[in-house]
């Protein structure tokens, strides 16, 4: 269900990317402000909140300019709460419990959760894999693409996938 990719998830033709967000839905990832930067106005537009979200939460907009037509906001963390293992866990089983209803059966998204003071490539990829075993048989997203900067990194990240998928 997983494959991981080396590519940009702004042009990846799936039915929605998965972008990392804090609770007012602003980018927490460079990967999330690529996304912004070319997505457009609309995603800008459509990303505005009037009151903080819950951390866990996922929410569906437009994908503007970008080749999906979704984007699927995860809120990983608020000015409150940093990325833990808790939050993530949560956000990406809110992002499956959307993709199911807005029927999204391919997804991309970037090693949510990861960067300085934040979870390891490991913590993140055996959350995601746990998340995924959560989907129920014939249930979305169906595909999974994790996307990655090069070849090296796809490498490391598909044998943490590997292991923790056995």
């Amino acid at each position: 269900m997983i494959r991981v990719v080396v590519d940009d998830l702004g042009f990846l033709e799936v039915d929605a990317v998965v972008r990392p967000a804090n609770d007012t839905l602003e980018p927490v990832s460079s990967a999330a402000v690529r996304l912004d930067h070319l997505a457009g106005e609309e995603l800008r537009s459509q990303r505005r909140v009037h009151a903080a979200l819950e951390v866990g939460s996922a929410v569906v907009t437009a994908g503007g300019d970008l080749a999906a037509p979704f984007v699927l906001h995860i809120v990983i963390r608020s000015q409150a709460e940093n990325v833990t293992r808790a939050a993530l866990a949560r956000a990406l089983s809110s992002a499956w419990h959307r993709a199911a209803e807005w029927e999204l059966a391919r997804v991309a998204l970037p090693l949510v959760g990861t960067g300085a003071g934040q979870l390891s490539p490991e913590d993140a990829v055996v959350l995601l894999v746990e998340s995924l075993q959560q989907v129920e048989a014939g249930g979305h997203p169906q595909d999974v693409l994790l996307v990655v900067d090069g070849e090296r990194e796809r490498e490391e990240v598909e044998g943490l996938v590997s292991r923790a998928s056995s």
